[in-house]
């Protein structure tokens, strides 16, 4: 019963990791939104622009700062002689005269050296809140929450190359194991052929060269399946790097090649022409939102260059302290500040004006790439229609492949046809095959195009 048991548990084991081996598009396209560097990248640029703009925030609060000062000299920063009699007036001179003894009077006509701050501690703590600024403080928040905004539509954008990028990883892959699920039904189809030919030269009916002819197209073909293994290796190794997958032995999912169109298809318009963009699809392009962000960054910086020549106002408080005459002295003080740049106009005039001129480059740059995003809009409907006809033409092609191969084995087995005649209608039923596989990879990789380039 263990025994049994045990079996069981790795059976399901075993079943669990071959499903855990297979990615659906919508898995890989989720991995890689997770893990891969350029979405990573976009997602600290973000991070970065918040913290600039809570950095601008902190411009609309009091400017606080401290200073302190020790010092000690070699001799005293303030000197000065003094002589006590010329300080007396004549009145306290004859007073002090009838009282002091003469030595005290000579004494007093005599010079005194008086020395002060030969050492020292000075401490302030100050305060400075702007009033006005010019509009510096405000367009300077501003332009930093444009930043922001600036970094999501990079994300947004980083995104669309991811999952264009893996989606067409993930074609690829799908194109690659479709090709060789191709190989093997041709190298079934070779060997059944070559089982026919063998029996008809062993009877007499066919000759050897016929028997060669089959066996060269089959060492053909196992070329062919040796180059697809090679390169889906490769391309696993890609998607799974673009991904972020550990797992680098897997298989991805795709979709029923025997139907007419791919799943989704009847989701877009018809093929038979499509209006033209509506302005809302522009509007939503995140190409198109930078262009504005631009346009709005190169106004604020416009403003921002005349503000610095504008008068700034300031109001402010501080306390201070100080030892410099042997004693603690401390005292507060308010003041305002009133500062206007004169000499700066001179070249400031032309700052401003180059401001204005890079803020129309802006706006003319955001009318002509406006247009150009328009006609990529058609461009990438026209390429959706056109590979939904290719791969209709490569559905009815496959067909008649088909129907071409049977009638050329029927032929050949009747005597009426050669050998090289079978094995071309094999090759182009083969070609037809790889062509609708192609197809099928290129309609989806033209489908997201679209998708992207319309803001859906």
């Amino acid at each position: 019963m263990k025994k049994i048991l045990a079996l069981t548990l790795c059976s399901v084991c075993s079943a669990f990791a071959a499903a855990q081996s297979e990615y659906a598009l919508e898995q890989l396209i989720d991995s890689a939104r997770h893990n891969n560097i350029a979405i990573r990248n976009a997602q600290h640029a973000i991070a970065a622009a918040q913290q600039q703009r809570k950095e601008a925030f902190t411009k609309y609060f009091p400017n606080v700062s401290g200073t302190g000062v020790w010092f000690n000299a070699n001799k005293g920063m303030a000197q000065t002689s003094l002589i006590p009699s010329e300080t007396l007036s004549p009145e306290m001179g004859a007073t002090l005269g009838q009282m002091l003894p003469p030595e005290a009077l000579a004494a007093m006509a005599s010079p005194i050296s008086i020395s002060m701050m030969k050492n020292g501690t000075i401490a302030s703590l100050t305060a400075v809140q702007p009033v006005f600024a010019g509009g510096q403080i405000v367009y300077g928040n501003s332009l930093a929450r444009v930043g922001e905004e600036v970094t999501h539509l990079q994300l947004q954008l980083a995104e669309n190359e991811v999952e264009k990028t893996t989606e067409a990883y993930f074609w690829q892959m799908v194109s690659l194991q479709e090709k060789m699920k191709t190989i093997a039904a041709v190298e079934a189809l070779l060997a059944d052929i070559h089982k026919d030919v063998d029996v008809a030269v062993r009877a007499g009916v066919a000759m050897r060269n016929d028997l060669l002819q089959v066996q060269l197209r089959q060492n053909e073909v196992e070329s062919q399946r040796l180059k697809l293994q090679n390169g889906m290796g490769i391309v696993r190794l890609l998607l799974a790097q673009y991904c972020g997958l550990k797992n680098e032995d897997f298989k991805v999912k795709g979709e029923d090649f025997s139907t007419a169109l791919p799943s989704g298809a009847d989701s877009l318009p018809a093929a038979n022409g499509a209006p033209l963009p509506a302005q809302s699809s522009l509007l939503s392009l995140p190409e198109y939102q930078l262009l504005q962000k631009q346009v709005e960054a190169t106004n604020l910086q416009h403003k921002m260059e005349i503000g610095k020549h504008l008068p700034s106002v300031a109001v402010g408080a501080g306390y201070n302290y100080h030892n410099l005459l042997d004693t603690n002295h401390t005292f507060g003080l308010l003041f305002a500040t009133v500062s206007l740049p004169i000499s700066d106009w001179w070249g400031g005039s032309n700052a401003i004006r180059r401001k204005k001129i890079e803020h129309q480059k802006a706006i003319d740059e955001q009318n002509d790439k406006a247009e150009l995003l328009q006609i990529r809009m058609l461009n990438a409907w026209n390429s959706v229609v056109e590979a939904r006809q290719q791969l209709q033409i490569a559905q009815r092609s496959i067909e008649q492949a088909e129907e071409n191969l049977r009638l050329n084995r029927d032929y050949y087995r009747a005597g009426t046809s050669r050998m090289s005649d079978l094995l071309e209608a094999q090759m182009l039923y083969q070609q037809a095959l790889d062509s609708r596989t192609d197809a099928v990879a290129e309609y989806h990789n033209k489908v997201l195009e679209y998708r992207q380039a319309t803001g859906q």
